[in-house]
């Protein structure tokens, strides 16, 4: 149990910053598109990843020494990419911003977490590389990789569906152009900080 409570609390205290999956799913929760496919994606790719790490898998960037840059630069691309496309929602305005207005599909919406989650070094930084390191520590790793895994279910669903207690103040057109441009802020900011670090 006392490796259970660790990895839950470990699982969420990296998943908690905010980052351009959580600001995806943040979106997907306050327009109401999709929610239950874009919880559960992420919340079955972080349990793949956090699995993959606690399993060894984080060795493989040590061997595979062009994995961590392809990742990196395909990660950078995609992101500038991603907040390029919010910028200019936030810019543009009008019905494409209203949570009740024409969205993408079920395909294209998930085409692109799946990007944000599998082309971001970040979310394999922190699932494969230091929940794997630190599942290490722990006498019972299968334990560890259950807490984390539980932490991923919790954050996203809780993320995906309260999202709608801030439906009224979305109401308006004008915060979803603010929550566009803080989107494609957070996206150009992680993109920056992959190009520079």
């Amino acid at each position: 149990m006392t490796s259970y409570l660790a990895g839950l609390g470990t699982g969420l205290s990296l998943i908690l910053a905010i980052g351009a999956q959580n600001a995806f799913v943040l979106k997907q929760g306050l327009m109401r598109r999709h929610v239950l496919a874009v919880c559960l994606f992420c919340a079955f790719s972080d349990a793949l990843l956090i699995a993959l790490g606690v399993g060894g898998m984080a060795a493989a960037g040590a061997r595979l020494p062009w994995l961590m840059p392809a990742m990196r630069w395909g990660g950078v691309a995609f992101l500038i990419w991603y907040g390029a496309r919010s910028f200019r929602a936030a810019w543009r305005g009008g019905e494409a911003l209203r949570p009740a207005g024409p969205g993408d599909g079920l395909r294209a919406t998930l085409l692109t977490i799946a990007a944000l989650t599998w082309l971001n070094p970040h979310v394999w930084l922190d699932t494969v590389v230091l929940l794997g390191a630190i599942s290490a520590q722990w006498p019972d790793r299968v334990g560890f990789a259950a807490g984390a895994i539980s932490g991923s279910f919790v954050f996203f669903f809780g993320l995906g569906y309260g999202a709608r207690m801030l439906a009224p103040v979305f109401a308006r057109p004008r915060a979803w152009q603010w929550l566009e441009v803080g989107v494609g802020s957070v996206m150009w900011a992680i993109a920056a900080r992959l190009a520079l670090g």
